[in-house]
């Protein structure tokens, strides 16, 4: 789950307050409260807990304090008010019950929406209060969590001369690097058919047809770190097929933004709204304005022996080529950064963010007994679809109706999207009937399914 962000290797001086120890003040805030009268945030979620030495931290946030810990031990504490999931690790038949009225739930899911499709329906994610998510409508978006900024897309490309010359060695123009098959988006299917009209150059495990020069660059590390070597080789190619491993709006990934960072055009599928976030309106080849993979090819042909008409994809690289005022202040506007020491990272300010809405409530809380009810409690903010909402997976090529019997990926995805939206709704049910015992779920589970079958 680190992904690109490195906010693992952030630890806490030593020094820094567990709950033992003494009170200390932060420099965002004048929070005087010892450790004992903070909220608590619980981590549901362990495995997302490298970013502090201990097993509980305290948090200085703009509005105050909050303590976070992963100790579940404090799961009924009057003073936890808040439980924290990270979306890749939430499992409805897990999920901590009964559920407490004096307890909001956040949502961290920076991942795929293949990680878990609970999450892409109404049910499942009506089910948190908070959400950062990478769509732009979540509480706390992380839609820009690929790009360290703009200076990284304005890298230099690699000269058109240099890349005619790898042409002519027989490279193709079109690099693909894949070794996670089998994905709800289906890419390979695409891929496949793409292959019968123009030359792809295909080094990962996916439609694998040639290999990397040596066994280093053939390291999975070696192409996870961007290592210089394994860059300088792929940045040659004229094209990158980048296809995301599932379809959401916002979902852009290292697949789309690091061709662009080493002039290599994208050949993109992924989010639908990925034209908001470009730098200008020349810069990446949509696969889906094509009707065919080979109509496709032939405008990839085209770019390849018209170099004047291929740079226009590159003039984003220039000085003030940046012309998209949306992504500009997007960039401006985030607190945290990537791959930067001087910035928070985003699960940090993510917390940051919880702490400050529990603080506020809890005051809004004390407020609303003091008045006796002449001031009106606070209400509960409830997540919206479209804090993720991720459609139905679609074959890669060709239609549902034409693939056959026993596809693998039919079998797979669209059963695992539509039992989804069954374990959310079981979830809910168990939670407004109070339900105490995770084991019922499955109960609640062939209920559901039972009267699915009555309707149809």
């Amino acid at each position: 789950p680190c992904g690109a962000d490195g906010w693992a290797q952030d630890v806490v001086p030593p020094g820094a307050a567990f709950v033992a120890a003494a009170s200390y003040r932060g420099p965002g805030n004048n929070d005087t409260r010892s450790n004992k009268a903070l909220p608590i945030l619980l981590w549901w979620s362990g495995s997302l807990f490298p970013h502090f030495p201990g097993d509980t931290e305290r948090i200085d946030c703009p509005r105050g304090s909050c303590l976070v810990t992963r100790s579940r031990r404090v799961a009924g504490h009057r003073r936890t008010k808040a439980l924290i999931f990270y979306g890749t690790d939430f499992r409805a038949y897990e999920a901590p019950l009964p559920r407490l009225s004096h307890q909001t739930w956040a949502l961290f899911h920076e991942e795929s929406p293949m990680n878990n499709y609970v999450l892409s329906h109404s049910p499942g994610i009506r089910l948190f209060n908070y959400t950062a998510t990478f769509r732009r409508e979540s509480d706390y978006p992380l839609t820009l969590q690929w790009l360290p900024g703009t200076a990284y897309l304005q890298a230099p490309a690699v000269p058109l001369a240099e890349k005619d010359a790898w042409r002519r060695k027989g490279y193709g123009p079109v690099l693909y690097m894949q070794s996670h098959c089998d994905v709800p988006s289906d890419r390979d299917r695409y891929v496949r058919e793409l292959m019968k009209y123009i030359q792809v150059d295909s080094y990962g495990k996916c439609l694998h047809n040639r290999e990397l020069p040596s066994e280093r660059l053939r390291d999975t590390s070696t192409a996870t770190t961007e290592d210089s070597e394994f860059m300088t080789f792929i940045a040659r190619y004229k094209f990158h097929l980048a296809l995301e491993n599932a379809i959401c709006d916002d979902y852009m990934t290292e697949k789309l933004w690091r061709p662009m960072h080493l002039g290599a055009v994208p050949v993109y599928r992924g989010s639908p709204a990925v034209r908001d976030w470009m730098p200008n309106n020349l810069s990446i080849i949509l696969i889906d304005d094509f009707d065919s993979p080979q109509e496709l090819a032939k405008y990839l042909d085209f770019l390849d022996k018209n170099g004047e008409e291929y740079l226009k994809y590159l003039q984003y690289k220039n000085v003030d080529g940046i012309k998209n005022q949306f992504l500009l202040e997007s960039l401006e506007k985030r607190e945290w950064g990537v791959n930067d020491m001087t910035l928070p990272n985003y699960l940090n300010g993510f917390e940051c963010f919880i702490c400050d809405k529990e603080n506020t409530r809890v005051k809004e809380e004390q407020e609303h007994k003091k008045s006796r009810g002449k001031i009106p409690a606070p209400r509960p903010h409830i997540a919206q679809f479209k804090h993720m909402g991720c459609p139905m997976p679609t074959p890669g090529f060709g239609s549902v109706e034409e693939l056959s019997e026993g596809d693998s990926w039919k079998e797979m995805w669209l059963q695992d999207y539509w039992q989804s939206l069954d374990q959310g709704e079981a979830l809910t049910a168990m939670i407004h009937h109070n339900e105490s015992h995770q084991g019922r779920f499955w109960d609640y589970m062939h209920e559901i399914f039972l009267k699915r079958t009555r309707q149809h």
